[in-house]
Order: C-alpha cells, then sequence, then structure tokens
C-alpha cells in the first residue's frame, strides 16, 4: 500500500516543524527516514499515523486522503513511536491480546498471531513476565510485537532498535528487511549503518524540508564528485613518489599518509581518472604498487554535509 505525502507543513506557535514536504513510499519499499533532532522527522511520522492532525497539505494512503472521514486508514498502519508506550502492569500476553483486540482482529486468529509475534520478536522466554519487570531491550521488542499484531500493510517505526543488543539488533534489521519485501516500511533511526543495512531508499529531512533522497549508492555518487584514491606505493624514495604523483595530469591534489610513508591519499579533478596512469608511472619508475582502493563517501559524512547548520 503506497503512501503518498503532499506539502504536508505542520507548525507550532513560531516554529514550523515540517515545511511543505511532499514524497512517496511505495509497496515493498524500505525507506530510511533521516534528519538530525528538531528537523521534523517524528512530526511527520505522526501525522501518518493520525497521532496528530493535518495543518496543510494531505496524506494518501492507498490513493485515498485520511482526511475523509470513511477512509479508515489507521487499521493498514503498525505504529512504534519513539518512546514507546507501554502498560508496565501487564503481563506480555494480555497487552498483546489487549493491543490485537483495539485492531479489531477476529478473536479467533488473535492467539495465533500473538504466538506468531512472540516467536518473530524473540518473547518467549519473557511471555509471561510483567513489561515492567522486562529490561530496555525486550520491552522494545514488546513495541514492535504491538505494532505488527494486527499484520498491517504499512509500518512506521520510529527508532526501532534503540536498547538493543548486537545480536538483537541483527535479528531485527533482517525482520526489517523481510517485512519490507511485501509491506511499505518507514525506518527513523540515528544509527546511520544500520540505514545502509536495511533500507532500499534514504530521505534526508533537516528544518522541515527534504535535503536528500535516493539509494545510499544514489547519494554517495552526488555527495563525491571527484574520485578519491588510496595508494600504497613502495621501493622509491617517499619525496620522488609524491612529487611524480603531483606532476600527473589527472590529480587535483596529493597527500602523503603521515603514519605511513609509502601510503599516499590522491583525489583526481572532476569527472576524470587517475588509475591508469598512476599504473603507468609506477611501471615507469619501477616502483611496487601495492594498494589502490577507492574511497567512498561515509554516510555519516553525506549526513552532516547536508545538516550542518
Amino acid at each position: 500500500m503506497d503512501i503518498q505525502i503532499e506539502k504536508l507543513t505542520k507548525t507550532y506557535g513560531p516554529q514550523t516543524a515540517v515545511n511543505d514536504l511532499s514524497f512517496k513510499v511505495k509497496t515493498g519499499e524500505v525507506l530510511g527516514f533521516l534528519g538530525p533532532n528538531g528537523a521534523g522527522k517524528s512530526t511527520t511520522m505522526k501525522m501518518i499515523t493520525g497521532y496528530i492532525g493535518i495543518e496543510k497539505g494531505d496524506i494518501r494512503i492507498g490513493g485515498k486522503s485520511i482526511c475523509e472521514e470513511t477512509n479508515n486508514f489507521k487499521k493498514h498502519i503498525g505504529y512504534l513511536p519513539e518512546n514507546n508506550p507501554l502498560y508496565f502492569d501487564m503481563p506480555v500476553i494480555d497487552y498483546l491480546e489487549f493491543c490485537a483486540a483495539l485492531q479489531g482482529m477476529n478473536k479467533a486468529m488473535i492467539g495465533k498471531r500473538i504466538r506468531e509475534m512472540i516467536g518473530v520478536c524473540g518473547l518467549n522466554r519473557e511471555k509471561h513476565k510483567k513489561i515492567g519487570e522486562l529490561s530496555k531491550g525486550y520491552r522494545q521488542r514488546v513495541g514492535l510485537a504491538q505494532a505488527m499484531i494486527h499484520d498491517p500493510e504499512i509500518l512506521v517505526l520510529d527508532e526501532p532498535t534503540t536498547g538493543l543488543d548486537p545480536n538483537q539488533i541483527i535479528e531485527i534489521r533482517k525482520l526489517i528487511r523481510d517485512l519490507g519485501k511485501e509491506k511499505t516500511v518507514i525506518l527513523s533511526t540515528h544509527i546511520l549503518p544500520e540505514v545502509e543495512a536495511t533500507c532500499d531508499r534514504i530521505l534526508i529531512i533537516n528544518k522541515g524540508k527534504i535535503v536528500a533522497d535516493g539509494t545510499p549508492e544514489t547519494l554517495r555518487k552526488q555527495s563525491q564528485g571527484n574520485e578519491i584514491l588510496k595508494l600504497r606505493i613502495e621501493d622509491g624514495d617517499p619525496n620522488i613518489i609524491l612529487k611524480s604523483l603531483k606532476e600527473l595530469n589527472t590529480v587535483l591534489t596529493i597527500e602523503r599518509i603521515q603514519a605511513d610513508q609509502s601510503m599516499f591519499e590522491l583525489q583526481s579533478h572532476s569527472e576524470q581518472t587517475s588509475v591508469r596512469e598512476v599504473f603507468s608511472l609506477c611501471v615507469k619508475k619501477k616502483w611496487v604498487l601495492t594498494e589502490l582502493t577507492p574511497l567512498e563517501t561515509k554516510l555519516e559524512d553525506i549526513f552532516r554535509n547536508l545538516t550542518v547548520n
């Protein structure tokens, strides 16, 4: 079920949290929704789920506006909020049964679905405990289970792996990837490697506006501009090697990596590559080229460049 965001705006007094935002998420797509604190991520997600009202613009789910009174869109959405509100005095099974009933599930199917979610979210050992007795990681799993209990077509997950240990994070990432093959998933997180491991597409917002939209590979290519190579050249005088590399027509900058006299970082001119020239130079000078590694721009660097004030 597709989600279409159309010119969405939300203000809190003089502050504009979401500013004329438009984008689409398709069925079978996991969207990484990124931005610094206060960028408008959680506000957008709350409007998508109907948790707060729309001020301007529209959200269309499955082609229908959520503003239409006859559109019972909430039954299609599973939502894990950032603060994961839970009833601490309820046992896990009772809480999931309560959530399933709230979602209007067929009573005959609730027991089976609860067992499925307990297995999927790794809650079997803790299922008879009260939620207040669980660790933060297991409470997060309960939150995920309640978001998925009614088998929604859309999942909106705000910081879903907060508080999980590394093994749990790997399991939940795999679960989200698997769910994303047949559902529409919007995932917000500050853990950037998680985005690369889980998401098909990344959308970055800053001050309520979109500043980047594309796959991790696309964003890297757009931000790199110039080729960057890491080189190790041996069997030659480092100063002569440095001078010779500087004289190559394709080279914009070259510098020695101080920790190792035989290591260099080379940046080529825009839309040019220095790979062939470096090989030819080493053959001519009888130097040994033991490493030539293209360096990718890190997602952290892209995020910082786009969102720094």
